[in-house]
């Protein structure tokens, strides 16, 4: 049976998977300034040695003979996105791999210093680096895709969607939001606004968000709340991370950035257990994963 061999072979993967997105948080949040060269450097080899088990040429005769094989639904869907993922690795150069990830990294470390200097001069060329490599990456895709280069990067954040059917949505969205926006500027300038008076000591805030993150349902005995540069939700479904950062001239801003991140959190906690560091049991695509965190913020939250 070659099904088994592709669970027990992404069983491993996700082991793996786990410990890089617990350094990737470590890495926003722990470390120290001085050892981002280092950790970069880590970060990519421990990427080229996920890329090589994706992208194992063992992997495309297995899914060829489970295919033939008796599998349930959830299996069927396993195997339908195993196949996917070994596709889309295969198609990227191990090299292009470990550029992108050191790239990415260095400017990422970058940015959080150059950013608060306003050094946008210093921080070009580091960005320029990680568009120049992506769009290599692109072009690999998109020849062993047969999609056009944004289609090919699109289909990684969102599976099966392609740029044509945003321009419907967002020819939409241009047709009435404009308008709208005029519509509601008129609205809140005939209103009067309850002035926000500090200081909010960041410890208060922080127990303010936590308690409420517990009251919205996220479970805090599978996850935890800390400050980075840029809130964000990292992990993985048994160890959700969630960030934010404090002002403590407005509380608002880190208490709507925690419950976003919590709607996040709540997904990515609500996922099959069953299928856990299988490609089956992730979130799928950025649509919905994005849903369930501004649903959470704006709808309920607000």
């Amino acid at each position: 049976m070659s099904y088994p061999a592709l669970e027990q072979h992404f069983r491993r993967l996700g082991h793996l998977q786990h410990v890089a997105a617990i350094l990737q948080w470590d890495e926003a949040v722990m470390m120290p300034p001085s050892s981002g060269e280092e950790r970069a450097e880590a970060t990519a080899s421990l990427q080229v040695v996920l890329h090589e088990l994706l992208s194992d040429p063992r992997l495309e005769p297995l899914v060829e003979a489970a295919q033939g094989e008796h599998l349930d639904a959830q299996q069927s869907a396993n195997l339908r996105e195993i196949a996917r993922l070994v596709r889309r690795a295969r198609a990227v150069p191990k090299q292009l791999v470990e550029q992108s990830a050191v790239a990415q990294l260095r400017c990422e470390q970058a940015w959080r210093t150059l950013r608060a200097q306003n050094d946008f001069a210093s921080f070009a060329p580091l960005l320029r680096t990680v568009v120049e490599l992506k769009r290599e990456t692109a072009a690999a895709l998109a020849s062993a895709l047969g999609l056009s280069p944004y289609d090919a990067l699109l289909d990684e954040y969102e599976p099966t969607c392609r740029a044509a059917q945003l321009d419907v949505v967002f020819g939409q969205l241009k047709a009435f939001l404009p308008d709208l926006i005029d519509q509601v500027i008129d609205h809140q300038q005939a209103q009067s606004v309850i002035p926000i008076e500090g200081p909010f000591p960041i410890a208060a805030q922080k127990r303010l968000g936590e308690s409420l993150m517990q009251l919205v349902g996220f479970d805090v005995s599978r996850g935890r709340l800390d400050v980075s540069h840029h809130p964000f939700c990292g992990g993985v479904p048994s160890d959700v991370r969630i960030t934010t950062r404090y002002d403590e001239r407005d509380f608002t801003k880190a208490l709507m950035g925690v419950l976003h991140e919590t709607g996040h959190g709540k997904y990515e906690q609500s996922l099959p257990k069953r299928w856990a560091g299988q490609p089956a049991g992730a979130a799928r695509g950025m649509a919905m994963h994005e849903s369930q965190s501004l649903l959470q913020e704006m709808q309920v939250s607000r």
